[in-house]
């Protein structure tokens, strides 16, 4: 009998995410309801919400992306830097730089903390690293 040896695929370590309760329940029912007409992205925002650690809605999280907030960040390959507002897709709009949840990069984006990183994959099966440098209300 011969062996296959198969390379098996490193690993992506997600790094660890803050959501309040209002906002992770919110989110959930976008995924829900969004898994139809965008059911990658509506996916990967599940995923991103079942991992997420969920705190009170009244607790300080300075310094973690929330919905809303000012975000900069940067492309880990290409170093460009950006500023956005990730906002719900309803109050989208890429020309005042506002970011929807509902798409790869805003639903990378929910939850991290300045210094942090993830990757993910895009649409075109490409994969993306981005970093947090700075959040604010």
């Amino acid at each position: 009998m011969s062996k296959t040896n198969r390379k098996s695929k490193p690993e992506i370590v997600l790094p660890p995410i803050t959501v309040m309760e209002d906002e992770a329940r919110r989110l959930n029912a976008l995924a829900s309801s969004s898994a139809v007409l965008f059911p990658r992205v509506a996916h990967f925002l599940a995923q991103e919400m079942e991992r997420a650690s969920v705190v009170a809605d009244n607790s300080d999280l300075r310094g973690v992306v929330r919905m809303g907030s000012q975000v900069r960040y940067c492309d880990d390959k290409t170093g460009e830097v950006r500023d956005v507002v990730l906002v719900y897709p309803h109050e989208a709009d890429i020309t005042l730089k506002r970011v929807s949840v509902l798409t790869p990069v805003g639903a990378a984006l929910i939850g991290l903390s300045v210094g942090q990183a993830i990757e993910f994959q895009t649409p075109g099966h490409n994969k993306r690293s981005l970093r947090v440098l700075g959040v604010s209300d």
